[in-house]
């Protein structure tokens, strides 16, 4: 993954500079959520825009039919950019990449959160203050994913910190410490 981030950083800082100097960062980000989001459960928009087959305009085109009236006019010159580059198919890496920039510049924490059943509003605002105290940041935002392999509770990773309060963790814990006995 390396070669994709030396790719996309360029692009990401770009965007993140051309959103400052327009003081648009935070609408930015939120339609990089979006798009990111629409981008990752669409296979076939991936396929389309790293067909070699499709011309830059054509993608162009069918970007613009897809997300111009949502997008900020920066956001739209990207997407134009990358199409003329042949690199629309790293638009996922350039987004992220742009994602974690202005999760620096903001100084919010990204908390990945994998929980074995989707957590309520409560629940999802009592994780956000031990998460800030743990953090010591004002500013969290959260990846919400379910896997019920946890069997119950949660696991939340921010950066290299991570926090196992799952039933499958405490099991693993357990059988561990069980076989140091032994």
């Amino acid at each position: 993954m390396p070669l994709l981030k030396t790719i996309a950083t360029p692009y990401a800082e770009a965007l993140l500079q051309v959103a400052e100097s327009r003081q648009e960062t935070d609408a930015v980000a939120d339609q990089a959520r979006a798009v990111l989001a629409i981008w990752n459960a669409s296979p076939e928009l991936r396929a389309a825009m790293a067909s070699p087959v499709l011309e830059p305009e054509a993608k162009k085109a069918a970007l613009a039919k897809l997300f111009n009236e949502q997008l900020t006019p920066s956001f739209q010159n990207l997407l134009k950019l990358l199409a003329d580059r042949q690199r629309i198919a790293v638009l996922d890496a350039v987004l992220t990449r742009f994602l974690e920039l202005y999760r620096e510049l903001r100084q919010i924490t990204l908390a990945k959160v994998i929980s074995a059943t989707p957590l309520s509003e409560e629940q999802q605002q009592q994780l956000n203050a031990k998460v800030q105290a743990i953090a010591g940041t004002d500013a969290v935002e959260f990846d919400l994913a379910v896997d019920p392999a946890l069997i119950g509770g949660f696991v939340v990773s921010m950066g290299s910190r991570v926090i196992d309060a799952s039933l499958s963790g405490q099991v693993r814990r357990l059988g561990l410490a069980l076989a140091k006995v032994s």
